[in-house]
């Protein structure tokens, strides 16, 4: 018997976005869930917020914790699975980490650091580096143990995640101490769950430059091989609705680890409705921000001819960024304020209305798609560690020939 194919979605309420473990309502978690499941979505990938999960570096919250039974509830009652996302401290624009790990004489431990929140405000400064310091791999290693335990035999677990684009956090130092970092993680978990799937929530700058986080060395130690990507967010694809850039990706890593790939993140931010796809220009982060922003028709036709291109180069799956569009009493916090093109990203708007994606996901779902074995594949014509030495290049040559290939075969 054929594998399904996994739909999902990335999520964070409407109403609440990166706030909602701080103010918790599980009547709206369920009916949110719900108009996941009607859609026709298998899996949600939820984020635990480190800034609210580790309050102090040798405790979880409480509160959280049990908030999280709640939702692991609903979304079995809903016949959902769920995708659980530890240490979130980047997202969304914005990085978030605990009052405890703040140190306002560290280097940024990643150069992508550009705003850093922490009790819910913005602050300045730095933090230390969750692959070296001896606190905070303390702190990792409790909250995996206290999460995992607590809930490993709960229906509504599906995957446990070590982090959402942990590069954009920190930087490992080299690749050896990506590396090392997720072995001890993933073996912790499998030493408490032997049978939960583990992954790594990787996205497409691992495939553009060496962070320590490498896809074939990364994805050797996870069950699960996953990318993140976008085509509006690289020069590399030829249009920001590029169709063939995120399965091209999906072959990518799958051509450098060996395993089929989860497509666990990709979508679009959408212009208002009626409006057509337009740029948008304005000063996030105290730097010119130039974004494409997608008419609500394009970005559905966008999803209608992804969703089969995935099929076809043997993912296992599409998870939607994200649930919702934000409600305006979000928009003067981050990531918000200055990230304004998050304001937009969802698959309902801020109204709690369904875009017309949704209704292609919702038939492309009733279809009942299964796994398949890749027909359009990347040959890497390298060992994948030689990738490295110019990721870059390598990314470019290699989606130039995946193109024309293509293009020849049609």
């Amino acid at each position: 018997m054929s594998e399904p194919f996994l739909l999902g979605v990335n999520y964070w309420p409407r109403r609440k976005a990166m706030y909602w473990w701080s103010d918790f309502d599980a009547a709206e978690v369920k009916d949110e869930f719900t108009i996941i499941a009607d859609i026709g979505m298998n899996v949600v990938r939820l984020f635990l917020l480190w800034d609210d999960w580790q309050p102090t570096p040798d405790t979880v919250s409480k509160s959280c914790l049990d908030n999280l039974g709640k939702v692991c509830d609903i979304a079995a009652d809903l016949k959902l699975g769920l995708d659980v996302t530890f240490f979130t401290g980047h997202m969304s624009g914005p990085n978030w980490a605990p009052g405890w790990m703040l140190d306002a004489q560290a280097a940024p431990p990643s150069p992508h650091l550009r705003q850093l929140v922490s009790g819910g405000k913005v602050v300045p400064g730095a933090y230390r580096n969750q692959f070296t310091d001896p606190v905070t791999l303390d702190a990792e290693r409790l909250l995996l143990k206290t999460v995992v335990s607590t809930l490993k035999d709960h229906p509504a677990i599906w995957m446990w995640n070590l982090g959402n684009e942990p590069d954009l956090f920190a930087w490992p130092p080299n690749a050896e101490t990506g590396r090392s970092w997720v072995r001890e993680m993933v073996t912790l978990i499998k030493d408490v769950d032997p049978v939960h799937p583990v992954t790594c929530g990787l996205h497409a700058a691992s495939l553009s430059e060496d962070n320590g986080l490498r896809v074939n060395q990364v994805f050797a130690e996870t069950d699960v091989a996953v990318m993140h990507s976008y085509p509006m967010y690289t020069p590399v694809a030829r249009h920001p609705l590029d169709p063939d850039y995120v399965p091209f990706t999906c072959a990518l890593v799958s051509a450098l680890c060996g395993k089929p790939t989860l497509m666990e993140e990709w979508g679009g931010c959408t212009a208002a409705p009626g409006e057509p796809s337009q740029n948008w220009n304005w000063t996030a982060y105290g730097k010119p921000r130039e974004q494409f922003m997608a008419s609500e028709e394009d970005l559905a036709a966008y999803v209608e001819a992804v969703l089969p291109k995935l099929v076809e180069v043997g993912a296992t799956g599409a998870f939607m960024w994200c649930y919702a569009d934000y409600v305006e009493a979000l928009w003067d916090k981050p990531p918000c304020e200055e990230a304004r093109h998050e304001r937009f990203f969802g698959l309902v708007r801020p109204d709690g209305s369904l875009k017309p994606h949704a209704d292609v996901i919702r038939r492309f779902a009733a279809a009942k798609p299964t796994v398949q074995k890749a027909a359009r594949r990347v040959s890497l014509g390298i060992e994948p560690d030689d990738y490295y030495l110019s990721p870059w290049d390598h990314l470019n040559r290699l989606y130039k020939a995946y193109i024309a290939q293509y293009e020849n075969e049609t």
